[in-house]
């Protein structure tokens, strides 16, 4: 019996009283399909002892064996656990005996005769089909107690908003899967940190190895994955290992993957296929080991729509799909974001985190931050870098908020309300200490002149100034 810790995330057990079939079917299944974690078992009475130990998730069984047969097993294995996928392996080219194998709850049934490829190609499936349900299950347990389980893996995701937090559940329920993930979302939402994520949840013990594609011509790209051998190209004067090869037993993450072009698409998609690859040069392939994770800020439908992205690929990319939101539609998490950025940017400054004025929260949830998390992180960075006192700036956010142009009004249509792109209306307070802070503003700190425009007493405007500056002491 061997074991190794690889691609399946489940054990897969070959059964079979032929100890050269079971060692040329698990060379085959190791070099060829890239499955890894096998066990294997000459003997058909220690099967069900092995299912009890280890975590077994497909059987591939004969089904002529001494002591007990094949058929016996299959529906021993059915019975106590249901879970579990049997593809039979026999030596009996029999239509009767195959549809009887799959009534008795088989998952598929091969003669020991097929060929190779269409083997490794049936219990391939078997393995996806598999993983999918376990993925499933993972999925359903935990929306449904609405946990998670490795919180500390997205510590770095500043966040509170639950459509995040169902993103990071998701991830949970896949993390133990091979398939590809594609992380779509507009740019500056943090697309690289989910990644880094999902590699952490993985356990992999390989590094994440990063390539942003946009831009790279077919040659440049297959070089930088593929890598090429020494003589394959003027100037190659040595060999290098491609990214791939880099990021062995880890991540592969490849950002702005819609950017890629028609022929380097049809390449990523035969080394998600086949599991395999040739570097620059030479004439023998080697498997991939790495997770695929992919990154886009376009919309692959519609691409695949047009023609300018293959149907093929996007599919199999979609196997796992996340949709980061952007900024605008998690509100709530701007103050947070604004308060981490700003205490980063003074510790990296050198500086004190400065008192926010009351008004910022309400500009900024009224702006719809084109550049996301991103745009936040500069602009509270520029704010500090200018900060002189005690109080914060506003004139940064001014500028930013300035930028944004209100949509020209067509005949007949009513003048946009100044509310509308806000998911939640601000309190009456903090309208009323906007209002305040930008008459004060326009009158240049004249309060005569602000009271006027307000509309009400000077008076009643200085206690009011009064009150908001013993609140922010």
């Amino acid at each position: 019996m061997i074991k190794s810790n690889s691609y399946p995330s489940f054990g897969v057990l070959l059964v079979d009283d032929e100890a050269p079939f079971l060692r040329s079917l698990s060379i085959a299944l190791e070099r060829r399909g890239g499955i890894n974690h096998i066990y294997r078992c000459e003997d058909s009475r220690e099967v069900m002892g092995i299912i009890a130990r280890e975590p077994i998730g497909l059987v591939l069984l004969d089904l002529t064996m001494p002591h007990l047969s094949g058929e016996a097993l299959l529906q021993q294995i059915v019975e106590e656990y249901p879970e579990i996928a049997v593809i039979i392996i026999s030596g009996l080219n029999q239509l009767e005996t195959a549809v009887n194998c799959i009534r008795l709850g088989a998952y598929d049934y091969f003669v020991k005769t097929t060929e190779e490829d269409r083997l490794i190609g049936g219990i391939r499936r078997a393995i996806a089909s598999q993983e999918m349900r376990l993925e499933n299950q993972e999925m359903r347990r935990r929306f449904l107690t609405d946990t998670l389980e490795r919180p500390e893996v997205f510590a770095g995701i500043i966040t509170q908003d639950k459509g995040m937090r169902s993103v990071f559940q998701y991830l949970e329920a896949v993390s133990a899967s091979s398939q590809p993930v594609l992380i779509c979302g507009e740019s500056g939402v943090g697309k690289e940190l989910i990644a880094h994520a999902i590699h952490t949840l993985s356990n992999r013990s390989g590094p994440v190895i990063s390539v942003n594609v946009a831009g790279l011509d077919d040659n440049v790209f297959a070089d930088t994955l593929f890598g090429h051998h020494k003589g394959a190209f003027t100037g190659a004067d040595r060999a290098r290992a491609g990214m791939i090869e880099q990021a062995a037993g880890g991540t592969l993450f490849l950002d702005e993957i819609g950017d890629l072009s028609l022929t380097s698409q049809v390449k990523l998609l035969r080394l998600l296929q086949e599991g395999e690859y040739y570097p620059l040069g030479s004439d023998r392939p080697k498997r991939i080991s790495a997770r695929v994770v992919v990154a886009t800020h376009q919309d692959l439908a519609r691409k695949q729509q047009e023609g300018s992205f293959r149907k093929d690929l996007y599919y199999r990319l979609r196997t796992h799909q996340v949709e980061i939101p952007p900024l605008r539609q998690r509100k709530g998490d701007i103050p947070l974001l604004l308060e981490h950025f700003l205490a980063e940017a003074a510790a990296e400054l050198d500086k004190t985190v400065p008192t926010l004025p009351r008004e910022l929260p309400v500009l900024l949830a009224n702006y719809a931050f084109p550049g996301n998390v991103r745009e936040l992180r500069a602009l509270a960075y520029d704010a500090m870098s200018r900060h002189k006192s005690k109080m914060l700036s506003m004139e940064v956010f001014r500028q930013a908020l300035g930028q944004q142009e209100l949509p020209l009004l067509t005949e007949g249509e009513d003048e946009p309300s100044p509310f509308r792109r806000m998911q939640t209306l601000p309190r009456l307070t903090e309208v009323g200490d906007l209002l305040v802070a930008e008459a004060m503003r326009r009158a240049e700190g004249n309060q005569s002149l602000a009271a006027r425009l307000l509309g009400i007493s000077q008076p009643a405007l200085s206690k009011r100034l009064k009150k908001a500056a013993a609140d922010e002491a």
